[in-house]
């Protein structure tokens, strides 16, 4: 069947499956004590639940997104949302932790074939203009609700249905948004090739260094710590090798020869690398420190939700028709790095919500202006054919920073933190600024880096687009 053109309802299907895999980044996170507990994993293991689902999502996004504009933006959509649910299956009948991990390295490849897909068919269902951007900031704060509506909806799913069912409520989602393909545009094809040995590539490389990176926090920087290390550095020299002298590099030299996406794609790494370690840190705080159950915890986050939905569909998009894009990103980063030093006065003893509460709405509110803005940035001045491998290289940015931002963080924080209350209290608080410090980071990135724009859209590759069989 032939889609015929519903914007508002493409946008729809589009956002709603944006929301579902950056919610899956997640969803779990209040659960892990309660699957750590079923599946019979040591706490220390419990951190690979995330960065697995981040680490095959980020990996492999490029090859993804190349995948989409080969085969067909529609089709990688509903076969990466089939993936996706059978995934989610797997991971609610787990019966140990590698079934576990198994699982979310599967959802992880279904949202790297969803996610450049969306964002692609949005580019080519709105023309470029202010509709597009009011399209692309619906999209956008969809990145930054999700993973808050996963922490809520996990919280409570743990509480009252148990852990299973934060991996069973895909499915009748995922069902939804395969029907509601119905609706979405084809999207254009191209000729060409996808380079799966990149892909892997890269995807090794960054869960070597993950992996050495959590290790030295934990057991310093022992023989195994370096070989992973050393390895990692080595696959990504590879991975180097193989863009510049490969036939069709899944990152093509002249994506990121422009300033400004270079920018706005390390503006989403620091920004992912804060965020994901900001919910970690919390979750460990609100459920070990204070002993509040899931479904607390979960409610906790209500603000964080509120902040992004403020940030990202009224103060965002205003800030950005008013001001350059790297106004926008500064004021939004500056806001959310505040909130981190909020969160930094943080004790065991305290009220924790009058604390908790506030400064997470603020976080939200500078976190949600600085998703649009960079969404924006990450797709502007891209040729319509490349527009996959761009919006891939966006998610790429913002899913490779939460993974590797996490284990940089929980390092430090684990060797700040002792046993004791206090001890693991300033272990979290020094994470917490931790994550402040990304935002500044990114700060100067922005600054740096984004220009006014002046020049027309220009290839990054040298195919030329194909009308859609589909």
């Amino acid at each position: 069947m032939t889609a015929q053109p519903r914007p508002s309802l493409a946008l729809l299907v589009i956002a709603a499956a944006q929301l579902l895999i950056v919610m899956d980044g997640t969803i779990v996170t209040v659960g892990l004590p309660a699957i750590g507990t079923g599946l019979g994993m040591a706490e220390t293991d419990l951190d690979w639940i995330l960065t697995a689902y981040a680490l095959a999502f980020g990996g492999l996004l490029l090859a993804g997104g190349r995948a989409g504009d080969l085969l067909g933006r529609r089709r990688l959509f509903r076969v990466g949302l089939v993936v996706f649910l059978a995934a989610s299956v797997l991971g609610g009948v787990a019966q140990n932790g590698g079934m576990m991990i198994a699982a979310r390295v599967l959802q992880g490849i279904g949202g790297a074939l969803i996610a450049p897909a969306a964002l692609s068919l949005l580019a080519d269902t709105f023309p470029a203009g202010p509709a597009r951007n009011r399209a692309l900031g619906v999209y956008g704060a969809m990145g930054g609700l999700g993973a808050v509506v996963g922490l809520l909806l996990g919280g409570a799913l743990t509480e009252y249905l148990g852990w299973r069912w934060i991996m069973f409520v895909n499915v009748p989602f995922a069902v939804l948004l395969l029907v509601g393909t119905l609706v979405v545009v084809p999207g254009t094809r191209q000729r060409g090739g996808i380079d799966l040995l990149g892909a892997v590539t890269a995807t090794l490389a960054l869960g070597s260094l993950v992996y050495a990176i959590n290790r030295a926090g934990s057991d310093g920087l022992d023989g195994q710590t370096l070989a992973f290390g050393a390895a990692g550095v080595a696959l990504a020299v590879a991975f180097t090798v193989i863009q510049r002298r490969g036939r069709d590099p899944m990152l093509p030299a002249g994506l990121l020869a422009d300033p400004g996406r270079l920018g706005a794609n390390l503006v989403m790494l620091l920004m992912g690398a804060g965020q994901l370690a900001t919910f970690y840190f919390l979750t460990l705080y609100m459920q070990s420190i204070k002993g509040y159950p899931p479904m607390i915890t979960g409610l906790a986050y209500l603000p964080f939700a509120i902040g992004i939905g403020i940030g990202s569909g009224m103060v965002g998009p205003r800030l950005r028709a008013r001001t350059s894009a790297r106004t926008t990103l500064a004021s939004g980063l500056a806001v959310a790095a505040v909130a981190m030093g909020w969160f930094s006065l943080l004790t065991p003893d305290q009220n924790a919500l009058a604390t908790l509460l506030p400064a997470q709405l603020v976080a939200g509110i500078g976190l949600g202006i600085g998703f649009v803005a960079a969404t924006i940035s990450g797709v502007q001045g891209v040729a319509a054919q490349d527009s996959g491998i761009a919006s891939g290289l966006v998610n790429t940015s913002q899913q490779i920073g939460g993974a590797l931002g996490l284990a940089v963080l929980a390092g430090i924080a684990g060797a700040a933190g002792a046993a004791t209350r206090d001890a693991m209290t300033d272990g979290y608080t020094t994470g917490l600024l931790g994550a402040g410090g990304f935002y500044l980071v990114a700060i100067v990135a922005a600054v740096v880096l984004l220009r006014p724009r002046t020049q027309s859209p220009t290839p990054v590759t040298s195919a030329a687009p194909q009308p859609s069989v589909q």
